[in-house]
C-alpha cells in the first residue's frame, strides 16, 4: 500500500493529504519543503532516488477557505470509533439526536450521535438523563487534523508531532 504525504500550509495547518509523486513534484518545483520522511523508504527513477516524503510544508501561505468536515454516516461514525456512545456495542449501530428532533434538536455534530438499535429504541423519544443513560463522549465537531491524527496513528506516526497541537479547533 502507497503511504501518503500530510500537506501543510506556511502556518503548520494541515491542508490536504496527497500521492507522493505529487509530493515530489511541489518539491522538485521549490513550491515546498520536506519536513518529515518516512524511514527506510525511497521513491526511485531510472536515474534518481528520493528520500520517501512524510511531511511537506508549502513555502507560500495559501489561502484555503476551511469548511469544516463533512457531516455524514461515514464521518459520525468514525468520530465515534465505530461504537455505541451509551453502551459500548458494535452491533446494530444507529444514528441518535442526543436532543430528540421531535424537542427542537438539530441534525449537528454536537446533537448527533452513534447509539445501538436497543439503546436508541431504549431512549426513544427522551434526552440522555430520562431514559438513564450515559454518554461515554459527549458529541464534538471534529477538525480535520483530527481525522488525521487518527489516520497517522494507523498509518503514518511521522505526522503525530504535525498534528498533535491542532487537534482541538
Amino acid at each position: 500500500m502507497e503511504k501518503r504525504v500530510l500537506v501543510l500550509n506556511l502556518d503548520h495547518s494541515p491542508v490536504a493529504v496527497v500521492s507522493p509523486q505529487k509530493a515530489i513534484v511541489l518539491l522538485l518545483l521549490e513550491k515546498a519543503n520536506c519536513l518529515s520522511v518516512y524511514d527506510l523508504l525511497q521513491i526511485r527513477t531510472v536515474s534518481r532516488s528520493f528520500e520517501y516524503p512524510a511531511v511537506i510544508c508549502l513555502k507560500h501561505y495559501k489561502n484555503i477557505p476551511y469548511r469544516g468536515v463533512l457531516l455524514n454516516r461515514v464521518n459520525l461514525f468514525r468520530r465515534d470509533r465505530g461504537e455505541c456512545q451509551y453502551c459500548g456495542s458494535r452491533r446494530q449501530l444507529t444514528i441518535d439526536h442526543v436532543v430528540p428532533r421531535s424537542k427542537g434538536g438539530k441534525s449537528n455534530w454536537t446533537n448527533l450521535t452513534t447509539a445501538c438499535h436497543r439503546c436508541n429504541v431504549l431512549k426513544g423519544d427522551k434526552s440522555p438523563e430520562q431514559a438513564g443513560l450515559t454518554m461515554q463522549t459527549p458529541p464534538f465537531k471534529p477538525s480535520l487534523a483530527y481525522f488525521l491524527s487518527e489516520y497517522a496513528e494507523r498509518q503514518a506516526e511521522e505526522w503525530l508531532p504535525f498534528l498533535n497541537s491542532r487537534l482541538v479547533q
